[in-house]
């Protein structure tokens, strides 16, 4: 009876097993024509493009490339791998798309009615129709003491740096007006940047450059950065980069301490310095009118263009890296397109006096200081601008630096009567990302985003003038590869080596270096020296004696 008991039992959850795997069958096709369409394969298309066009069509924007072509990929599992990628990209991105619906906040510019221009708005009307949040972003500094001062904002665009030509140092959160710290260094500083976050900052002064912590404590002085002029930090690479008077770049690892790179640029001095945000490289601007482009991994500059007649005074790139605006002591302000390299700039707008600071905002706005004017061109790089979106004026004011803050419409000035922050609307991207810089980040936050940002730490041999070139295949068969190897090493073996005393002196030097020359008049005495040679040996050779037929008869002698 227990077994009979038991059977019914064992038939009910068979019976129980096939219904519940047609269910999990019938789901999963179902789960299956959501992801990968209708039909088989998973060539298909998602089912959820034929539900929001708008979205497939928004999509286009967001994705990173090309997807990757298996037609002609052999093997089937890798042509499974990589149609897989293709689709995760296409759904991520499709995923972006419709999660735009998300963002808080929009972007607003300006707009002018009728015969009214916009450059012709002054702050004051600004501040009749704004917010009072807003109002409270704009005001002034009045430091004329220790003026002119040089500015910088964190990532997120909480915490404000200020550096007094005279020795005057100052961090603060400016949106609440909190003094972080304030010191004295009692000698010149020519430029200040922020380093990873805003517990620490650094200080070109007139001898070395120093790094201090959010007290205004010292913490070290890089003794190896001789007569700073200009400072910057790559945040992704943990890279301090200075250049001075000397005419050297130098590249300092802040997170092991360590000289990664010193490059001598043999251009002079060099007082303005700009890094590309989207591939890491520093941009030079030199007394001769020439701009370079520096990697820590090459001694010699990856590329060299003519851009003023005269010395360079400003330089800035834009948040995407691929346009450069450059202002010279000839009164031009140029934007170029980096991408093309070109001797002819894309377009070309004039100043009444050379422009002294430069700076993209997050927008695309272009702001120009000269003398005691700002002006903010939008879409400079777009076409060819009549009139500035915005201009400022400040009296008996002599621009130095300027900022915009990011994620704000706001600019910061810095001045030779201390310092000024203006409103500028749609400058600063509305909406931000919390894991890339977030404004409202707390201690713990910060703290956590600092080790997490170590560990994913791009090391200097990474930076490159193409980014993408790094996920390139070298597809040279190991034989080219073999015979490029030998070419280098025989180009490395016919480079001179530094001889001994003696051996090394100019004439020397000039033997050693004719040696491989080929001169006509030198072929010619050499192929005459031989020829009397040949003469002189065939002139001391002994006559050869006449031999008959019957001399082999002749008896030699024993």
């Amino acid at each position: 009876q227990q077994q009979q008991q038991q059977q019914p039992g064992r038939k009910r959850r068979r019976d129980a097993g096939p219904a519940h795997d047609s269910h999990t069958g019938s789901a999963g096709k179902d789960a299956q024509g959501i992801k990968g369409g209708k039909g088989k394969g998973k060539g298909a298309k998602p089912e959820m493009e034929d539900q929001d066009p708008e979205a497939t069509q928004r999509a286009v924007a967001y994705r990173r490339g090309k997807p990757v072509g298996v037609s002609r990929v052999a093997d089937r599992k890798l042509k499974g791998h990589l149609r897989a990628q293709n689709a995760k990209a296409k759904a991520a991105a499709l995923h972006l798309a419709k999660a735009e619906v998300l963002l808080p906040e929009q972007a607003g510019f300006l707009e002018a009615e009728g015969m009214e221009k916009t450059f012709k708005f002054t702050q004051r009307d600004l501040a009749e129709h704004v917010d009072l949040n807003t109002q409270q972003k704009r005001f002034d500094l009045n430091l004329p003491d220790f003026a002119p001062y040089t500015v910088d904002y964190t990532p997120n665009g909480r915490r404000l740096l200020l550096g007094g030509r005279s020795g005057h140092l100052a961090a603060m959160d400016w949106t609440t007006g909190a003094l972080q710290c304030e010191l004295h260094v009692r000698e010149s500083v020519r430029d200040v940047t922020w380093l990873h976050n805003e517990t620490m900052f650094a200080a070109a002064q007139k001898r070395f450059v120093f790094i201090y912590d959010h007290a205004g404590t010292e913490l070290h002085v890089l003794r190896k950065h001789i007569d700073p002029q200009r400072l910057t930090f790559l945040r992704y690479h943990f890279l301090l980069a200075s250049t001075g008077n000397a005419g050297f770049l130098k590249y300092q690892d802040t997170s092991t301490g360590q000289l990664v790179a010193e490059h001598r640029t043999r251009l002079g001095p060099c007082r303005v310095l700009e890094q590309n945000p989207y591939n890491a490289v520093l941009h030079l601007g030199h007394n001769n009118g020439v701009v370079t482009l520096w990697t820590p991994n090459m001694s010699t500059p990856v590329v060299k263009q003519l851009c003023h007649r005269g010395p360079v005074q400003a330089l800035a790139v834009d948040r995407s890296g691929l346009h450069m605006a450059t202002a010279g002591l000839d009164g031009q302000l140029k934007i170029w397109d980096i991408r093309k390299f070109a001797d002819q700039p894309l377009y070309e707008y004039y100043t009444p006096t050379p422009a002294a600071c430069l700076d993209f905002s997050q927008r695309g706005l272009l702001s120009a200081g000269f003398g005691s004017h700002v002006q903010v061109w939008k879409d400079v790089y777009v076409s060819k601008q009549k009139s500035p979106y915005m201009s400022h004026e400040m009296p008996a004011h002599v621009m130095h630096s300027s900022r915009f803050v990011p994620f704000e419409d706001v600019l910061g000035l810095g001045h030779s009567k201390g310092f000024s922050s203006i409103v500028v609307p749609g400058s600063g991207e509305p909406n931000f990302d919390a894991f890339e810089a977030n404004p409202f980040q707390t201690k713990r936050q910060r703290q956590e985003a600092e080790v997490k940002s170590l560990l994913d730490k791009v090391p200097a041999e990474l930076i490159t003038l193409n980014p993408n070139q790094i996920l390139q295949v070298d597809r040279a068969s190991a034989e080219v590869r073999h015979s490029e190897d030998q070419l280098t090493k025989a180009e490395r073996a016919i480079k001179e080596k530094n001889r001994k005393r003696g051996r090394n002196k100019v004439r020397k030097r000039l033997m050693r270096k004719q040696a491989n020359v080929i001169d006509s008049r030198k072929e010619a005495l050499k192929q005459k020296l031989d020829d009397d040679r040949k003469k002189r040996e065939a002139a001391k050779r002994p006559e050869p004696e006449r031999k008959t037929v019957l001399d082999r008869f002749a008896v030699r002698d024993a």
